[in-house]
């Protein structure tokens, strides 16, 4: 009895040891970019009084069944509340860079909070905000017309959501 005892508890550990090293392997959906670490400054080209254009962007561990994706840009700092800078809809789910300052082929754009269809980068009115980035992959791709609003959007994806990843990265007005 004390053999078999010892050999169910060796394969349980060798199980238990196969699931904590899978568990480990970052096989999450994940955004980041190469131009900042996670909640460190953006550079301040990026910002709306520079040269206003979208940091490079990168997508990881896309979730199996995606048929698109949406990219939403805010400030959640902002002295009126949270503030919309980019709002992208139906990027490939075969997207793993966006690069600097571009808009992937047929994706769509609506408006931020500064009324415009397009980026708008960092503009804090005082002190350090922070501009979250956020993209979700959807199990569908959107009839939206580009120019819509955030509110749109929102509803559009509702029902849809496969995952959700965020980064984030700080920036300050100057003085």
């Amino acid at each position: 009895m004390d053999s078999r005892r010892a050999w169910c508890l060796g394969c349980c550990a060798f199980l238990l040891a196969g699931f904590a090293g899978w568990a480990e392997a970052d096989n999450s959906f994940n955004i980041s970019s190469p131009d900042f670490e996670p909640g460190k400054p953006i550079p301040a080209r990026y910002g709306f009084h520079q040269q206003n254009i979208s940091p490079e962007l990168r997508v990881g561990n896309v979730p199996a069944n995606t048929r698109s994706m949406a990219l939403i840009v805010d400030d959640p700092d902002a002295p009126s509340g949270l503030w919309t800078h980019w709002l992208v809809w139906n990027l490939s789910p075969n997207t793993t860079d966006i690069p600097e300052g571009k808009l992937p082929q047929r994706a769509r754009e609506g408006k931020n909070s500064f009324g415009n269809v397009r980026y708008d980068g960092p503009a804090p009115p005082s002190g350090t905000h922070r501009y979250f980035f956020h993209i979700y992959a959807l199990d569908s791709t959107l009839s939206l017309p580009s120019g819509s609003t955030r509110a749109a959007l929102e509803q559009a994806m509702k029902g849809h959501v496969l995952g959700k990843a965020e980064t984030f990265g700080t920036y300050s007005a100057t003085p």
